[in-house]
């Protein structure tokens, strides 16, 4: 039996590593968001999760109850401090304005010697006080949708900007789409401390984006995390009925930040999603070891049963050319500890006249 041996690996020529991304579509359409588990008027959908915190709300795929329920995203509204709907008077007003500082701390940061939190903004330049987003509504996807980061450039959301009766009319006048597109195409992206983001502008129907118009919103694409501005809905008068029931007019989208709760709030920006969509990415990491046997060895197998009375089973003739099979590979540390193995999906002829290179890929 021939004495146990192993072939180095050389780091610069035996070695690669590869990175790729995988994509997948997700399609939202708000009958899932808004209608689908809807049990009646009056009534809250049995896949929407309200908490006693009231800060934000969970919207699932299924009832929540359910154990086949998955998280799709949490919705939530904020404003900064110095806007002009700030106030003591103004429903939840503290947890308004916490939510809004939450997101910019995690995403933006601070900014000046007071250690301020930074102002959202719909462009590119989050530090030069332009176009700012004081009012917004945050959508925050989950991680088992958004996987490792949203692909840039592929995300797109269609709100309905009519009545509260009819937030979608028929011919489409009230359906606006915002996009991602300058992400992939004209503009790009920049980067915070929260990851990369585009601007999201409105679509109108002419491939163009961000060309000196002011965007709408942002989309930060590690975080899985969209931020539309409420000025999208400023012409709408009915934003939400809040009060109908209690005999007063329906509520703009200002009067919902400042007289509804966050949970009302969200559920208006539910009540007016036609749908959205992107694509998730995956990214694979891959470690690749090309493992070379060369003519001169491996040619006697390592299993006992390959010989009999010191005699080579395979063998009738001593002349014969020794043969044998290979069917795993296993990488060592230096120390010669064994820390993977490798099957062969089907045994390779392996004799004095062929050398083999067996290519191993390990995923991370």
């Amino acid at each position: 039996m021939p004495v146990q041996n192993f072939e180095s690996l050389n780091a610069s020529t035996d070695v690669a590593t590869t990175r790729t991304l995988l994509h997948e579509s997700i399609p939202l359409t708000g009958a899932i968001v808004s209608g689908t588990y809807n049990e009646g008027a009056g009534t809250t959908e049995t896949n929407i999760k309200n908490y006693t915190h009231g800060m934000f709300q969970s919207i699932f795929d299924y009832p929540y109850l359910s154990s086949s329920a998955n998280h799709i995203f949490d919705l939530t509204v904020g404003y900064d401090e110095g806007s002009g709907l700030s106030g003591s008077t103004s429903t939840q007003n503290s947890k308004k304005i916490n939510m809004y500082n939450q997101f910019a701390q995690v995403l933006l940061g601070y900014t000046g010697a007071a250690n301020t939190v930074e102002i959202f903004e719909s462009d590119l330049a989050i530090d030069d006080n332009n176009n700012q987003m004081s009012e917004v509504f945050f959508v925050n996807f989950s991680r088992l949708l958004t996987k490792d980061e949203v692909k840039p450039g592929s995300f797109s959301i269609t709100v309905g900007t009519g009545s509260w009766a009819l937030p979608f009319d028929t011919s489409g006048s009230s359906r606006v789409t915002f996009l991602d597109a300058s992400a992939s195409s004209t503009q790009g992206t920049a980067n915070t401390i929260g990851g990369d983001y585009g601007v999201l502008y409105q679509d109108n129907g002419d491939d163009t984006y961000g060309d000196g118009v002011s965007g709408s919103g942002v989309f930060f694409y590690q975080a899985g995390i969209a931020i539309l501005s409420s000025s999208i809905f400023v012409a709408t008068p009915d934003f939400y009925p809040a009060v109908l029931s209690q005999g007063g007019g329906a509520q703009t989208v200002n009067a919902a930040f400042t007289g509804s709760s966050i949970s009302a709030s969200c559920d208006a920006l539910r009540h007016r999603i036609y749908n959205l969509s992107f694509n998730n990415s995956t990214e694979l990491n891959s470690a690749i070891y090309f493992c070379r046997v060369p003519h001169n060895k491996y040619n006697y197998s390592s299993n006992p049963t390959y010989q009999s009375g010191s005699k080579i089973r395979v063998k009738s003739v001593a002349s014969d050319t020794p043969v044998a099979y290979v069917t795993t590979i296993g990488l060592y540390n230096a120390s010669n500890e064994l820390l993977a193995v490798a099957k062969l999906s089907e045994p390779l002829k392996k004799d004095p006249t062929n050398d083999i290179t067996l290519r191993v890929r390990l995923d991370y």
